[in-house]
């Protein structure tokens, strides 16, 4: 009985030094998370409930009038539908073509490995640089899609200057610039898939899309799972193509809702009311991020 008793403090002791240890090696990481992220996401969400001064200093509080201010704002709507618009427009879109395109790669064929490069070779391209090249693409007068629009005798199209196709312009050149990630990614998970099960299938008399609806989905959807996710965040925080092509513009017809916290904050100087859009903003993320894990998940076979 007393040895048992004698036995506790040191096993204390034991876990506490434990714990000390942990900590000093999470502190450099729990000091850049604290920095970098917690400390600008609990500096934003106070600054949404005050009016603000051109440096940013929080002048007067006014509670929850940020927050009924956007909701009464047409510019502020208008962000929303173009943002809902604008993932519509690029997710669905972006990964059927990288699954596509990830489908083809993965075939054993001569010479395959080029086009597995030229597939992913988007990845190498900064946003600002890829935006110069559509910019280039989809000029009005000299663009190569308005000459090929002419060389087919149809009416040429102002793709960043007319309302109805700036948005539908951008997206383009969005998915352009993501395929090649979420390419890669699916190449992965194919390439991770067994080999033994199609070779089971074809025993069996299973054809190509038998296959890749029996097996190659299924086993591919933890993947799938993973690049929706991140293709949904990455869409609500599109922001340097949208200022290099448009500026929000024409009409605020791809004003999204992280380009307006810009204009809001570095533009007009009202901080408050930016801070308010980046915490709506992320309430946003939160929950179809939420909804995803929660709907989506359960369709994902892990194995």
């Amino acid at each position: 009985m007393k040895a048992g008793l004698n036995a506790a403090p040191p096993s204390l002791w034991k876990r506490s030094l434990n714990v000390r240890t942990a900590m000093l090696y999470l502190f450099p990481s729990i000091l850049l998370f604290a920095v970098f992220i917690f400390y600008p996401m609990f500096r934003t969400l106070y600054l949404s409930f005050f009016l603000t001064d051109q440096q940013g200093n929080a002048a007067l509080f006014v509670g929850l009038e940020n927050y009924a201010y956007l909701l009464e704002s047409p510019e502020f709507l208008n962000s929303i539908k173009a943002t809902v618009l604008f993932v519509l427009y690029t997710v669905p879109i972006g990964i059927i073509l990288a699954l596509f395109l990830a489908l083809i790669a993965n075939e054993k064929l001569k010479g395959i490995g080029f086009f597995r490069t030229m597939f992913s070779s988007s990845m190498g391209i900064s946003v600002a640089a890829s935006s110069v090249v559509w910019l280039f693409l989809f000029h009005p007068s000299v663009g190569m899609f308005n000459r090929l629009l002419h060389l087919l005798h149809l009416p040429q199209v102002q793709w960043l200057l007319d309302p109805e196709w700036a948005l539908i312009s951008v997206s383009i050149s969005t998915i352009w610039l993501n395929t090649g990630f979420a390419f890669l990614i699916l190449l992965g998970g194919l390439q991770n898939i067994d080999e033994y099960l199609y070779e089971s299938a074809r025993i069996d008399g299973a054809g190509y899309w038998y296959q890749l609806r029996r097996i190659t989905i299924p086993m591919l959807s933890p993947t799938l799972f993973f690049i929706i996710t991140i293709s949904l965040i990455n869409a609500f925080q599109t922001f340097g193509q949208i200022d290099i092509l448009t500026k929000g513009g024409p009409s605020q017809s791809t004003n999204l809702i992280v380009y307006s916290i810009y204009r809001e904050a570095f533009i007009n100087y009202q901080f408050g009311t930016a801070s308010a859009q980046a915490v709506f903003l992320f309430i946003c993320i939160l929950i179809v991020t939420i909804l995803q894990f929660k709907l989506g998940e359960k369709k994902v076979h892990y194995q």
